[in-house]
């Protein structure tokens, strides 16, 4: 990793719809451009990114998403208003500040939710990409939203049931064969739309109690990488915003078109990318990192075999080994 250093500037930029997102530029002020989208959706940027990207080549900016980190208002606020917290609002918030930096392209560097984020951006905005690096690939589909709050539940039916105990009264929605329905249908499963709920209920101990359960459910996922729980670690006000804008989120498909990312892949041509996904990864399995790559030809995909979600000494060494090589691009 390269050495920490320290934000140069910062601020608060105002987004409209009474939403202020908070931004930090390090590195090299005339360096080369680079936006690291951060993950969740909900779960804020962190200084460790940037140790990424060489300070002596790269002007690195973080910023923290609507509603999550130092942006405000924060979603653990049953105030804040989720009806302006959409990937397309989090798109239009991407370019706004990249105006307002100054700056003609950037390179886009994130994983998990951010790679659905930045795929939405580049697709939209295609001229303002160099280059692009995702780890950990997902576009949010609704098939992919079924996968991990229903179908992975297979292979941990007790931490599952928990979980669908958590969201209340949420029908069995099993069907031949023993297949949730959702899965089969590619649609969000209940329980996720019964946690958003939850997480607007006007009684705080009900949105802490299902915010537990929802934290607990993604770190059985993630249990067998080793990593410990970094969910379930997330406390107070973090995990209540985290919670409430994922299922905010997964709810409604992401906003998005069933599939519309990879069918629009076409749009990135000319814009190099890495994709990096660990072959391990119970929560994202690889189907989808593989789709895009066959979807988007000037992209390289990196299967990493024993690494799952959260990567490991591998993922880091080809993350860095991407993010030098376009350095010098």
């Amino acid at each position: 990793m390269h050495p920490e250093t320290a934000p140069h500037d910062q601020g608060l930029l105002d987004v409209g719809d009474g939403n202020l997102v908070h931004w930090e530029a390090s590195g090299d002020p005339d360096g080369k451009p680079a936006l690291v989208v951060h993950g969740g959706p909900g779960s804020g940027s962190s200084p460790r990114s940037r140790r990424y990207f060489d300070p002596e080549a790269y002007r690195v900016v973080l910023f923290d998403q609507r509603g999550c980190g130092r942006s405000t208002p924060h979603a653990s606020d049953p105030a804040a208003d989720m009806s302006v917290n959409t990937t397309a609002h989090l798109v239009a918030d991407m370019e706004r500040l990249r105006e307002h930096l100054g700056i003609d392209k950037w390179l886009l560097y994130g994983g998990s939710w951010g790679s659905t984020l930045i795929l939405a951006y580049a697709e939209a905005h295609p001229e303002r990409v160099s280059e692009i690096v995702i780890v950990s690939v997902t576009t949010t589909r609704r098939s992919e939203i079924a996968w991990l709050y229903e179908g992975v539940g297979r292979f941990f039916p007790e931490a599952h049931e928990r979980f669908r105990a958590g969201a209340g009264d949420v029908p069995d929605a099993v069907g031949a064969g023993g297949v949730p329905d959702a899965v089969r249908a590619g649609g969000v499963p209940d329980a996720v739309r019964a946690y958003a709920a939850l997480m607007n209920h006007p009684d705080g101990a009900v949105r802490e109690r299902a915010a537990a359960d929802w934290c607990a459910w993604e770190d059985a996922v993630l249990s067998m990488e080793g990593m410990g729980t970094p969910y379930t670690d997330r406390v107070d006000d973090a995990r209540l915003g985290f919670v409430r804008i994922c299922s905010h989120y997964f709810a409604h498909g992401a906003f998005l078109e069933e599939g519309a990312l990879i069918r629009d892949a076409h749009r990135l041509a000319g814009i190099p990318g890495v994709l990096i996904h660990g072959r391990l990864d119970m929560g994202g399995p690889l189907t989808t990192a593989w789709e895009l790559s066959r979807a988007w030809p000037d992209a390289e995909l990196h299967v990493v075999e024993r690494a799952g979600h959260l990567g490991g000494e591998e993922t880091r060494e080809r993350i860095l080994a991407a993010l030098d090589r376009f350095a010098k691009g």
